[in-house]
């Protein structure tokens, strides 16, 4: 799987929120973390980029200023 975005909250500290959309060429899924690499993380497998894209933008929401790295 290869990363196609990747957005951060800004947070260094336990808000720390990440969230990643990956893709084999065939299959999509849409990773978030909270609270870094050794934080908790659901991923969520979707069946196009569409759906992925709409997914990550949803699970970012308004509440931090996001930035893709």
């Amino acid at each position: 799987m290869r990363v196609e975005h990747h957005w951060w909250n800004g947070d260094v500290r336990l808000a720390r929120r990440d969230v990643f959309v990956r893709t084999d060429g065939s299959v999509w899924e849409v990773e978030a973390q909270m609270g870094g690499p050794e934080g908790k993380s659901k991923v969520q497998n979707c069946p196009g980029r569409a759906s992925a894209m709409i997914l990550a933008d949803a699970w970012r929401g308004p509440r931090w200023q996001w930035r893709e790295i």
